[in-house]
């Protein structure tokens, strides 16, 4: 394990969501919210209105910023991200999950919440010096975020569908050079 599981869960959740805006946009209603939400089943307000919606949605590009930045960079972004949002940190255990920080109240906005888990998990991606592992994914037509959690640092792609396809056209280029 890289880092704990609230940590990685945040950073695949933040992950999921700036994709998202991605071309094809894939959160462009409530049932593209529930499906994020069967993915990542946050606790506490779920208002599942339009509200809600077009905040998680005006949220992506502030964590891809987070998410992409250097490590300096990414610090600030943290702190600007804690300064905005009152925070009333308190250890919890709910679910499977054992003792783990909730930073902010759980009838604070879905959007607020996501902000600050991944804040709080770039927390600990800035002190392990472990930003590496967040990068733009390597297929040339894709500008995703891949988030590479494995031990020996082997991930390249955003998803199984960019891997294939450049395992693909690799493949295709050899043959065609023999």
């Amino acid at each position: 394990m890289v880092f704990t599981d609230d940590t990685e869960d945040a950073l695949r959740a933040a992950v999921w969501l700036a994709n998202s805006a991605e071309d094809p946009d894939t959160l462009v209603d409530i049932d593209d919210e529930e499906a994020f939400l069967r993915v990542f089943p946050y606790t506490g307000r779920i208002d599942r209105d339009a509200v809600e919606l077009d905040d998680l949605r005006a949220l992506r590009p502030r964590l891809r910023a987070m998410l992409l930045a250097p490590r300096d960079d990414m610090a600030a972004h943290v702190n600007a991200a804690l300064a905005d949002v009152r925070l009333t940190p308190r250890l919890v255990r709910h679910d499977a999950a054992d003792w783990h920080l909730h930073a902010v109240a759980d009838d604070r906005p879905l959007a607020e919440r996501v902000l600050i888990e991944t804040a709080m998990a770039l927390i600990d991606v800035i002190r392990a010096d472990e930003g590496s592992r967040l990068t733009v994914c390597d297929d040339d037509t894709c500008q995703a975020i891949a988030l590479d959690l494995s031990r020996n640092r082997s991930k390249r792609y955003c998803s199984s569908t960019c891997a294939n396809r450049n395992a693909v056209a690799a493949y295709r280029a050899r043959r065609a050079a023999s």
